[in-house]
C-alpha cells in the first residue's frame, strides 16, 4: 500500500481523495518508481476536479509530471537508484500518474533528472516550464531574435505563462504581459515583463488584421485570445499556442497568414519525441537563473491537492504549484 490521490467514478459519483492505494492499481510498465514531487498543471485540475473529461480510465492517479528515483527496473535504460523525471505520454489520464508515492512506468517515457536541477525545482518547472522552453524554441527556430520586436505572453500569471517570461526576458527579449489579474503586476515585472496589458484587450472578438505590434506570441489561453494575437503579430511573425484556457475554438479569419505571413507553431509537449525534450530541458538548465524558483512556485502535500486544484480552476493560483509527495528528496 502507498498513499496517493485517487480519483473514482461510479454510481456514488466522481470524486478525488488521499487514499491508501494498493500496488495492484498500477498498470504495466517496466519501471516502478519511488515518487518524490509532483506538481498540479491545469490539466491535473481539470481531471481532480472533473471540470474536463480528462480521465479516461478508473480508478485514476492523477499527475502528469513527476520526479523520482527508480525502485526497480527491467529496462536497460534505468538502474535502481537513478533519479527520473516524467512529463505527459498520456500519464494522469490513462495511466496512473505523479500524485502519489510510487508509479510504474514505461521507460521509454523516461529522462535522467538533469543535473542542473534539484527534484523540487524540476517539479517547479514541470510540463508549464517544459512547453514554455518549447515555445521559446519555436519563435528562436523560425528566426524571431530580440531585436525584431516585442513579444506577447498571454496567461500571463500561469505556469507557462510566468516561465515564458522568464527565459525570453532572460534571453533578451522585450515581454509585453497579458493578464486578468492586473493587480499581480509587480510578480510579472519582476520575472522580467516590461510592460503589462488587461487580457480583456484580448479576450473578445476582434478585427481580422489589426495594428502589426507582436514580433512573436507565446499563447496558452486560445480562442479569441489567440485570434486576436494573430491579428496583431507583425509581417513574418511566430505565433506559438500551447493552451486553452479560455477555449479550444478558433474563430479566425487567414488573413494573418496570407496577407502577412504569420506562422502559427502548435506546441505539443504530451507526446514530443524523446529527442526534444532532452534540448528542451538542457536549454532550461542554460537559461533559467536559480532564483526564479521562490518567485515561480510554492510547495504543497499530497493533502493540499484537491482544494489547490480548485483554486487553480477558479484562476487563484499564481505560477507553479510543487507537490511534496514522498518523505524523502
Amino acid at each position: 500500500m502507498f498513499t496517493g490521490i485517487l480519483i473514482e467514478k461510479d454510481e456514488q459519483g466522481y470524486r478525488a481523495a488521499v487514499k491508501e492505494i494498493d500496488e495492484s492499481v498500477l498498470p504495466e510498465g517496466d519501471v516502478t518508481i519511488n515518487v518524490s514531487h509532483s506538481t498540479i498543471n491545469y490539466k491535473d485540475a481539470l481531471a481532480i476536479t472533473g471540470a474536463g473529461p480528462v480521465v479516461r480510465k478508473f480508478p485514476m492517479v492523477p499527475g502528469v509530471d513527476l520526479v523520482g528515483t527508480v525502485e526497480h527496473s527491467e529496462s536497460d535504460k534505468f538502474n535502481v537508484g537513478d533519479q527520473v523525471l516524467l512529463n505527459g505520454f498520456g500519464v494522469g489520464e490513462g495511466h496512473c500518474g505523479g500524485l502519489a508515492e510510487k508509479a510504474r512506468l514505461k521507460s521509454e517515457w523516461l529522462i535522467p533528472l538533469p543535473k542542473a536541477f534539484s527534484p523540487q525545482q524540476a517539479m517547479a518547472i514541470g510540463t508549464a516550464g517544459y512547453t514554455a522552453m518549447l515555445c521559446v524554441i519555436a519563435l528562436e527556430k523560425n528566426g524571431v531574435t530580440p531585436d525584431k520586436g516585442e513579444i506577447l505572453v498571454t496567461g500571463a500569471n500561469g505556469g507557462v505563462g510566468s516561465f515564458s517570461i522568464a527565459l525570453l526576458a532572460k534571453l533578451g527579449y522585450n515581454v509585453v504581459a497579458s493578464t486578468g489579474r492586473v493587480d499581480q503586476a509587480e510578480y510579472l515585472t519582476k520575472l522580467g515583463a516590461t510592460s503589462i496589458i488587461d487580457r480583456n484587450t484580448l479576450s473578445e472578438p476582434g478585427r481580422p488584421l489589426a495594428k502589426e505590434r507582436w514580433a512573436g506570441v507565446i499563447d496558452s489561453v486560445g480562442s479569441h485570445t489567440l485570434v486576436n494575437a494573430c491579428a496583431s503579430t507583425k509581417y513574418g511573425g511566430v505565433v506559438a499556442a500551447c493552451g486553452l484556457a479560455q477555449g479550444m475554438d478558433f474563430p479566425a479569419t487567414v488573413a494573418p497568414f496570407i496577407l502577412r505571413g504569420i506562422t502559427l507553431a502548435g506546441i505539443d509537449s504530451v507526446m514530443r519525441p524523446i529527442e526534444d525534450r532532452l534540448e528542451a530541458w538542457q536549454r532550461l538548465g542554460e537559461v533559467l537563473d536559480p532564483t526564479v524558483f521562490d518567485d515561480i512556485s510554492t510547495v504543497i502535500g499530497l493533502n493540499e491537492v484537491v482544494s489547490t486544484a480548485e483554486a487553480l480552476m477558479a484562476g487563484t493560483v499564481r505560477g507553479r504549484v510543487v507537490v511534496k509527495v514522498g518523505s524523502t528528496g
